[in-house]
């Protein structure tokens, strides 16, 4: 919904933190709001790659996909987070077309500030 028309809305009921990754989407130029455990995101033209890190599992998964369809080059952080529920992400979406790899240095260590 970072790239889609109009506004979306998200709920979440479940587990408090959810929204953690969202500072992060914002580094793409992603338009989203939180309010208490509601996420507002409104549509924007493109996104741009950007050093994030990935928060958790599901966070950092979806920052690997923000970053393939943002213009310019994306490095995601602390990747343990993706390959401990995602094995072999990186080689999924490669076997799939997506320009994504692994490395080994940029794995663990945090973006420049």
């Amino acid at each position: 919904s970072l790239r889609a028309e109009g506004t979306s809305v998200f709920v979440e009921n479940i587990f408090e933190s959810r929204f953690r990754h969202v500072p992060e989407l914002r580094r793409f130029g992603a338009d989203i709001r939180v309010e208490g455990r509601v996420a507002m995101v409104s549509g924007v033209s493109a996104l741009s790659g950007a050093p994030v890190t990935a928060t958790d599992l599901r966070g950092g998964a979806a920052m690997v996909l923000a970053g393939l369809s943002a213009e310019g080059e994306t490095l995601v952080y602390d990747q343990g987070h993706i390959e401990r529920g995602y094995a072999h992400f990186a080689e999924s979406l490669s076997r799939l077309g997506a320009d994504v790899r692994r490395t080994e240095e940029d794995a663990e260590q945090s973006p420049p500030v």
